[in-house]
């Protein structure tokens, strides 16, 4: 819940996280709230999410690395997300440093076109996941 001043004209022209005297109780999801703000709020949560999905990916990397951890331990679904995650963000990676890369194209357990010969930034080598 946030708390809207309005000027005369009805636009809200602050928000605020405490009831203050004369302002309005709006949700963050009201349309006017989300205008005023630019959904800010709304992108900052995605960009925390964002982070935290690239922490456990991280943290999966290593326990694989340690030997604590086989990618085959994990569900067929969650080898493909990440390894097709993997294989997304080495492809970017690729495309800012070069328009073309080196290698053969192969296909992630999910059908989608990658790189065999690429690593993830943690050296992790998923070639072998490759059919």
């Amino acid at each position: 819940m946030r708390y809207a001043i309005r000027d005369p004209q009805g636009d809200i022209v602050s928000l605020h996280r405490e009831p203050v005297s004369g302002a309005e109780p709006l949700p963050v999801q009201h349309p006017e709230v989300q205008a005023f703000l630019g959904n800010e709020e709304v992108r900052s949560f995605a960009q925390l999410d964002a982070d935290l999905v690239r922490v456990l990916e991280d943290v999966i990397d290593a326990l694989i690395r340690s030997n604590v951890l086989r990618i085959t331990d994990l569900p067929t679904e969650a080898q493909a997300k990440l390894f097709d995650r993997k294989h997304f963000r080495e492809g970017m990676q690729g495309h800012a440093l070069s328009l073309y890369g080196g290698g053969q194209a192969g296909m992630s357990p999910s059908g989608h076109v990658v790189a065999p010969d690429a690593q993830d930034a943690a050296g992790t080598d998923w070639s072998d996941l490759m059919p």
